[in-house]
């Protein structure tokens, strides 16, 4: 039997931990990461030759990264603040969604592209819907990009709405009650670490 070589190794669901962001290198490394995916990977800001970018919302967003080893492989960011930036974007919100006492929306979700066949997706969802139902949210709604509205639904998430943004970027309103995807994660449950 030949081994596994080791890029495939370091993929293991125990090998990823996920964690709020708190460290300067770990920002440092999500503004990289976020240029990379919403300038170049789908252009939907201006490129810049520091090759960084720093979201509006950032000083009010929860992080949560996925790493492998030292390296960022995923993050995702979470905020309960209105308006939400979906709020732009989908005329009567609140008029769309079920029912619920208190909303985050989530934003930035990006896998670098070695990753996107992990389990580093459903992991940083579940940790971040966890770290946000202890703050008492429970529905999570997401501007998706058409690409991947087929594994947003198979995690939970529920369109609505129409399509927005140009062709070069469109996005899928999409919403998930935590209490689906509680019962969703409990296959996965044990199979992602935090610190």
């Amino acid at each position: 039997m030949i081994p596994a070589p080791p890029a495939t190794l370091d993929k293991t669901p125990d090998r990823l931990v996920y964690k709020v962001a708190t460290e300067r290198a770990e920002f440092e490394a999500i503004h990289r990461l976020n240029y990379e995916t919403f300038v170049e990977e789908i252009p939907q800001h201006v490129a810049n030759p520091q090759r960084v970018l720093i979201d509006r919302f950032h000083a009010q967003n929860t992080y949560v990264i996925c790493l492998a080893g030292a390296r960022l492989v995923g993050m995702a960011c979470g905020r309960c603040e209105r308006p939400f930036s979906v709020d732009q974007k989908v005329p009567d919100l609140d008029r769309r969604l079920p029912a619920h006492r208190k909303a985050v929306e989530i934003r930035l979700l990006s896998i670098v592209r070695d990753y996107r066949k992990t389990l580093a997706f459903p992991g940083l969802i579940e940790f971040l819907s966890r770290h946000f139902t202890e703050q008492g949210c429970d529905l999570a709604v997401i501007s998706g990009t058409v690409r991947e509205v087929r594994l947003y639904g198979h995690i939970g998430f529920e369109a609505f709405g129409e399509q927005v943004g140009p062709t070069t970027a469109s996005y899928q309103p999409m919403y998930l009650t935590l209490a689906t995807l509680k019962r969703l994660s409990t296959s996965r449950h044990g199979r992602t670490s935090s610190r």
